[in-house]
């Protein structure tokens, strides 16, 4: 552990503020012939930027209020990632990635949906996820995602500037990210399909490493990992990556990408 991060594991007060629930086993949506489990919290409750913010460090997710981790008592797939901002390296291929989208401008919104947002969200899903948890999502449960933070939520907006003059820009992807003490946890990214030959899903992550240096905040958070889940390994292409290993954050090697 790095002397100037904060201990992943809970500070006493913050685990008699909390109860903790666990999930019944259900199939796993990464590993075939496996079940999940996972432990939750509640964040709607007081201190919740500070809780969140400790969670984070110590593996959980949020979705909407809620906090949660894996808890497979037979299995340890998942494993929690974090881009090292300060030792990321932009190779000729991030670059390439970066030069294919400068069209794009960022702009930040408060956590507010909008009906653009999810016309896109839902051209991206039936595109690329057409058989997923999401694809039967609604404007109300798109509405609940967004909106639904205790924490500093954010959502980027990328539109391009290749437009014609006095034409609206296009929204072309769009990312919904938690702000934390420490970086920037991406908690779900989208884009326009018709993009794709662009690598616009890596473009998005780039941009948030970008965003975390020029706010001077050492990591981005990417969710789990899963070993041997082909859709997740997608995230061991940004190197250097840490992982959470027990109480510690270390750096992913090449053994740990050996399924």
């Amino acid at each position: 552990m790095k002397e100037s991060e904060p201990r992943t594991t809970l500070p006493s007060d913050f685990i008699r503020r909390m109860k903790f629930y666990v999930t019944t086993p259900q199939p796993c949506p990464y590993l075939p012939d496996r079940t999940e489990r996972k432990v939750f919290a509640n964040l709607a409750v007081e201190d919740a930027v500070n809780l969140h913010d400790s969670l984070t460090r110590s593996g959980f997710r949020r979705s909407q209020s809620i906090a949660y981790r894996p808890a497979c008592a037979a299995c340890q797939a998942c494993r929690s990632v974090r881009i090292d901002v300060r030792n990321f390296e932009f190779t000729r291929r991030r670059r390439r990635i970066l030069s294919a989208n400068t069209d794009l401008r960022r702009s930040p919104r408060e956590a507010e949906a909008t009906r653009e947002q999810f016309r896109l969200l839902k051209r991206y899903l039936d595109t690329r996820h057409s058989e997923g948890g999401m694809a039967d999502m609604t404007f109300r449960d798109y509405v609940s995602m967004v909106a639904t933070s205790p924490v500093r939520t954010v959502i980027f907006e990328y539109r391009s500037d290749q437009t014609a003059s006095g034409s609206e820009r296009p929204l072309e992807a769009a990312a919904l990210t938690d702000v934390l003490r420490d970086g920037l946890s991406m908690v779900y990214s989208f884009f326009n399909p018709d993009r794709s030959r662009r690598s616009p899903g890596a473009y998005l992550i780039l941009d948030h490493v970008l965003l975390a240096a020029e706010l001077g905040l050492p990591y981005v958070y990417l969710g789990y990992w899963v070993r041997g889940s082909a859709k997740m390994n997608y995230k061991t292409d940004y190197r250097p990556l840490e992982m959470l290993d027990g109480d510690d954050w270390r750096q992913v090697t090449d053994e740990d990408l050996i399924a």
